[in-house]
């Protein structure tokens, strides 16, 4: 694959990159490749560069700092986006995304991260679109391309095989060159090919024997030298190793800063003769062409100097949920009939979760719960709401009821500096401070307020983080020492379980003192500067039965009962994998006995990954929810009463842990081998000969469809389909292609293409739909090259994976 043919504008962005690299010394133009920080590369004056600045993450700009006092949209998960099918919402989400960017002045966004949901126990499941390569190049295209037509770059990652998150600084993930070529280096080739990203990130994990920061085969031969790749290569965060290994393995800048593995050691390793000038100069060179692609290197016109429309933001969070919310069963439950009094059950109907864990954290203005989105939507009178079974008992940052502010102190005691503190959270980032704190005066840090209780009782409180502290609650102290951990992962204290320290009978709406003083120690030596603790905290546990007996019975009372169930953070999040797909909680005893109460019970499932779901025969409807969100309240609301379609298809198959083929996340001996080669996902359901609960692709809508023709002429495929129910909807149409004669080495079908389709009842819709070249080759081993596979195919044009309409023949 060749790059594209530079435009007038490129050449002239390039004089003006290779003139600043004339002018830079060899310390200058190492210390440019080094982090300066957690989230900039240094200013260089003297060639008119400012500080470029990056920032996580696929659902929402973060910016520089990890606070709540500095709000961001916040999008429906990866996987709801891509539950979509949609590669032009997709866009419109990037477009929304840029313009947060610009907003709080970030050049460059961590995302999207495109790495395949091979196994369904992935800790970051929810952060990546499908198991489905062409899928997720689509929608990954998608994303990328609305980004950078706002103007702002992109860092697809992790490049490549991080799919799960067991020892993934250290794993040797070992994988056969067909299974990286056809599964998990596909989507970053799709959007190479079709968006043109500025910037990679490379992953934290090895590939058959090489540290993906060291990967001179994967970067700069297949990356840079087939695919024509010509941004910027990130590593992802202190996952560069070595600083001969890592420039010369193609890597442009090891991250954060201010101690990476370049400056001054790449400087020196030049000099000593350990590498040649000639790869910083390349490395200097791909960092100063995306500074020239931003607008901040003078003299250097940025790609688009007209942006967008600017996008109502809350609109488009709210039109991807709903689009994105997949109905996966319903015997007539839905949409609620307009007058039915509705009984809303669970605790994630007040306390939504709308994103996963990790650095795919923002903290939004505001949150829409499935109860304030109903509560809004039905009519006085008719809603009820009951607990019914709290998923989690665990501690969680001290939020509800909790007053809190941060108070600095220098060694002497003195307080030099405050921050209100939104919750039991401290995360602070490398010169992320209260105003007037700088690291060398900072001794310790207090989170100190007051708590109000909305239960009396024994209350559970504990600390999170590395290091000296000291609790005390309402003048009494209860902890005072150091906690420490033998894992070597350095953001444990990031995603690590608070330990328990203290549980304190207290009373309702009393006020008490509460304080949490951490002495702060910051080694020289680590790459980045981090304070990261928490409060954290757990009401009284209300006796389950009793709640799941209220739950009953204001189910018992509704014409409709809706229960949400959910995960919860200590069970989606980066840092870690998932042990089962089952609900925390007594969830499913929940669902089990609402639904004997009453059968016309929606189960709303507010998860980023699959979940078993052993009561889905008993119940009127189940609507995969995702995490939808901050407007995912006012999106379900919309759903459920029947205001707009759910739109959603399933990106991943959805089954039971016992029978999934393919679950391992956990290396032997700092190795994961990929036995499964090329059978992930669907591809391995089907070799194995099992069903799924629901397959990939499945999704029902609020009206019915017919396919009455396909035509197929070369590799054009066209069909008709025809709403024959009584509302307006939207069908994606799937074609899946499959070998007339299969070899056993090969999958028995795969997604070759998919588009939508929007028709009024008894409109009819066609659509025509180009089948890529590459659905007819496979990776050959042997010649080391893409192979085209002669022969006769059958076209099956779907509804999903398992739900085939119309089919037909071509030979290629």
């Amino acid at each position: 694959m060749a790059g594209t043919r530079p435009t007038p504008a490129d050449q002239a962005r390039e004089a003006v990159v290779e003139a600043a690299l004339a002018r830079l010394d060899l310390d200058t133009k190492a210390r440019l490749l080094a982090g300066q920080d957690m989230w900039s590369l240094p200013e260089l004056p003297g060639i008119g560069l400012r500080s470029l600045v990056m920032s996580d993450g696929p659902i929402g700009v973060r910016g520089v700092r990890w606070s709540a006092d500095d709000p961001s949209i916040a999008l429906p998960s990866p996987t709801a986006l891509a539950a979509t099918w949609d590669p032009a919402l997709a866009r419109r989400a990037g477009r929304l995304l840029a313009q947060e960017a610009r907003r709080k002045g970030v050049h460059v966004l961590l995302a999207p991260t495109v790495n395949l949901h091979r196994s369904p126990l992935g800790g970051r499941h929810f952060e990546a679109y499908s198991e489905d390569p062409y899928l997720t190049g689509r929608i990954g295209t998608g994303y990328v391309t609305g980004v950078q037509e706002g103007g702002v770059g992109t860092t697809v990652k992790h490049f490549v095989a991080n799919d799960a998150e067991t020892d993934r600084f250290t794993v040797n993930n070992v994988v056969s060159p067909r299974a990286l070529r056809e599964l998990y280096l596909a989507p970053f080739e799709a959007i190479v090919e079709n968006a043109h990203p500025w910037g990679i990130m490379t992953a934290y994990n090895s590939v058959n024997g090489s540290t993906m920061s060291e990967h001179r085969y994967l970067v700069e031969e297949v990356l840079r030298g087939e695919w024509g790749f010509d941004g910027f290569n990130v590593s992802d965060w202190m996952a560069a190793r070595s600083t001969v290994g890592a420039i010369e393995g193609g890597l442009d800048v090891a991250m954060p800063g201010p101690v990476t593995v370049y400056g001054d050691k790449l400087a020196a390793a030049v000099r000593s003769g350990e590498t040649d000038e000639a790869k910083v100069d390349e490395a200097v060179r791909n960092v100063l062409r995306l500074a020239a692609r931003v607008g901040i290197l003078e003299g250097a016109e940025p790609v688009v100097t007209d942006l967008p429309e600017t996008v109502d933001g809350e609109s488009l969070a709210r039109e991807i949920a709903r689009r994105a919310f997949v109905l996966v069963r319903n015997e007539g439950a839905l949409p609620v009939p307009a007058g039915h009094s509705v009984a809303l059950i669970g605790a994630a109907a007040r306390d939504a979760r709308v994103l996963g864990g990790g650095s795919a954290t923002v903290f939004p203005a505001h949150v829409v719960s499935p109860l304030d989105g109903l509560t809004a939507a039905l009519p006085e009178g008719t809603l009820t709401y009951a607990l019914g079974a709290d998923p989690s008992q665990e501690l969680a940052a001290a939020d509800k009821g909790f007053e809190l502010r941060a108070v600095c102190r220098d060694t002497g005691g003195e307080v030099i500096g405050t921050r209100s503190a939104p919750s039991g959270h401290i995360q602070w980032m490398g010169d992320d401070l209260p105003d007037g704190v700088t690291h060398d005066r900072l001794d310790s840090v207090e989170l100190t307020g007051t708590f109000t209780p909305r239960e009396s009782g024994p209350h559970r409180f504990g600390i999170k983080g590395l290091g000296a502290f000291t609790l005390t609650i309402d003048g009494t102290e209860h902890f005072s020492g150091v906690q420490s951990t033998d894992l070597d992962d350095p953001f444990v204290t990031f995603f690590g379980d608070p330990v328990e320290r203290a549980t304190v009978d207290l009373t309702a709406g009393r006020a008490y003192d509460v304080s949490l003083r951490h002495t702060v120690v910051v080694p020289d030596d680590v790459p980045m500067r981090v304070i990261s603790f928490t409060l954290a905290h757990q009401e009284p546990a209300r006796d389950a039965d009793e709640l799941i007996a209220e739950a009953v019975a204001a189910a018992r009372a509704a014409d409709t009962a809706i229960v949400v169930v959910a995960t919860t953070e200590r069970v989606e999040s980066e840092g870690f994998d998932r042990a089962d797909l089952r609900l925390p909680g007594r969830q499913d005893d929940l669902v089990h006995a609402v639904a004997a109460a009453n059968p016309n019970t929606v189960v709303v499932v507010n998860s980023g990954s699959p979940v078993e779901l052993p009561w889905r025969d008993e119940v009127g409807a189940v609507l995969l929810g995702w995490f939808p969100g901050q407007e995912g309240g006012a999106a379900l609301a919309d759903v459920l009463t029947g205001a707009h379609e759910p739109g959603g298809r399933l990106p991943t198959t959805w089954g039971p842990l016992d029978s999934a083929p393919v679950t391992r996340v956990t290396p032997t001996d700092g190795e994961l081998p990929y036995t499964e080669d090329v059978f992930i996902g669907y591809r391995a359901w089907e070799k194995e000969h099992r069903t799924p609960t629901y397959a990939f692709g499945h999704g029902l809508g609020y009206t019915d469809w017919t396919y009455d023709e396909i035509d197929v002429t070369g590799t054009t495929v066209t069909v008709r389909v025809t709403n024959t129910g009584t509302r307006p909807g939207r069908e994606t149409i799937q074609l899946y292609l499959a070998p007339t004669d299969p070899t056993p080495d090969r999958p028995a079908r795969w997604l070759a293409g998919f588009a939508n389709v929007e028709a009024a009842p008894g409109e009819s819709a066609r659509t025509s739909i180009d089948l890529p070249a590459r659905a007819f080759e496979i990776w050959d081993e042997k010649s080391d090259t893409w192979t085209p596979v002669k022969g006769t195919y059958e076209i099956e044009a779907s509804h999903s994976l398992m739900d085939t309409r119309l089919r037909a023949t071509c030979v290629f």
